[in-house]
């Protein structure tokens, strides 16, 4: 009864909340990127959901576009902005993402969405991680986030799902909390996001 009826709700429900109580940094965040991103606040990007079905996921654009000589995009490391850190040390990037849990795109907890072009290197197992809504944050995100291995992130992910509930819900969103505050796993070493994944 938790997994398809009260969790819908309650994800609604925070997530309006939250966009509410948010609203002024929000605000002062979507001027301040529009600003220096030339117009463009906000990052778009096609994602994997629940049973694969691909969706749009929206966060506040903490990158430029600046390329090499040969037209190829800089490294993450490279291109991440200033005021970009700052917006990702205080997770106020994944605030957008309170609309995909309102259009009913992703829940506030569960996987994480990667990339579409993962879905082809999933084994078996690791694809079970779309049988649940993708989540804002989740299991491996409290457990080590970017500093983990890919196996490792995929186990936690897999597990959360064979084991949702109401508490384990609460638990994570407390640990995301504590762990923003303490800026814990937030990038691997040398990188500004996680490495790629290119198969098992």
């Amino acid at each position: 009864m938790y997994k398809s009826l009260v969790k819908p709700i309650m994800d609604f429900l925070i997530a309006l909340v939250i966009l509410l109580v948010a609203s002024p940094v929000i605000l002062v965040t979507l001027i301040s990127l529009s600003i220096l991103n030339n117009g463009k606040p906000f990052f778009f990007q096609q994602r994997p959901g629940k049973n694969e079905r691909i969706f749009r996921i929206i966060k506040f654009k903490t990158m430029n576009d600046k390329v090499d000589a040969s037209g190829n995009l800089l490294p993450d490391s490279e291109r991440l902005t200033g005021f970009g850190k700052v917006v990702r040390k205080l997770s106020i990037d994944e605030l957008p993402q309170m609309i995909n849990v309102l259009k009913g795109d992703m829940s506030l907890v569960g996987p994480r969405p990667l990339l579409v072009e993962y879905l082809e290197y999933y084994d078996d197992v690791q694809k079970r991680r779309h049988n649940v809504k993708p989540g804002i944050t989740g299991w491996a995100q409290v457990n080590g986030r970017n500093t983990l291995d890919w196996q490792s992130k995929f186990r936690f992910d897999v597990w959360y799902v064979d084991n949702i509930s109401f508490y384990q819900d609460l638990k994570i969103l407390f640990l995301t909390f504590w762990k923003t505050i303490k800026r814990d796993g937030i990038s691997a070493e040398g990188q500004a996001t996680m490495t790629k994944f290119t198969g098992n």
